[in-house]
């Protein structure tokens, strides 16, 4: 039984490929009867003939990866590309780091650990690069004496 023709009409009108086709096994003397467009046009109408659905490409493992990302996974060296300033840049750690130290000294002006006049000249070191961290800052407040407990007020 060859449906050559049947099958080529029938993927003319569903707009997919011949692999695609799929003919309905009881209906077989019926389709091979059919030699028009219109005949194959009434038979997909009736769902003799009718399309697989395309393969496509699963998300599956995309998802999962993804999912991974999220966690903080999947950043390990071999996986990096680019400098490290490029992940992130330069300015950012900058002012990453002189928010925290800002912020630290302005806490310990709040709570009068540091007056107003040792504030301001940490500030201004701060701002010039002085500190590396908040640890330097305690460590420099210690070895200078900075604090009011500490005699100088």
């Amino acid at each position: 039984m060859n449906l050559k023709t049947q099958k080529r009409l029938a993927a003319n009108l569903l707009k997919c490929s011949r692999k695609r086709i799929v003919f309905d096994s009881e209906r077989l003397d019926e389709i091979k009867e059919s030699i028009t467009k219109k005949d194959i046009a009434g038979l997909i109408k009736d769902k003799a003939i009718r399309k697989k659905q395309a393969k496509g490409v699963s998300r599956a493992r995309a998802n999962k990866i993804k999912t991974q990302k999220a966690k903080g996974r999947r950043k390990g060296p071999g996986s990096r590309k680019g400098k490290h300033g490029a992940r992130l840049p330069g300015k950012q750690a900058w002012m990453n780091k002189v928010r925290v130290q800002r912020k630290f000294i302005k806490e310990l002006k709040d709570k009068k650990i540091i007056n107003i006049k040792s504030h301001s000249m940490l500030y201004s070191k701060i701002s010039g690069g002085f500190f590396r961290s908040r640890k330097h800052i305690k460590i420099y407040i210690k070895e200078n004496d900075l604090t009011k407990e500490n005699g100088k007020s």
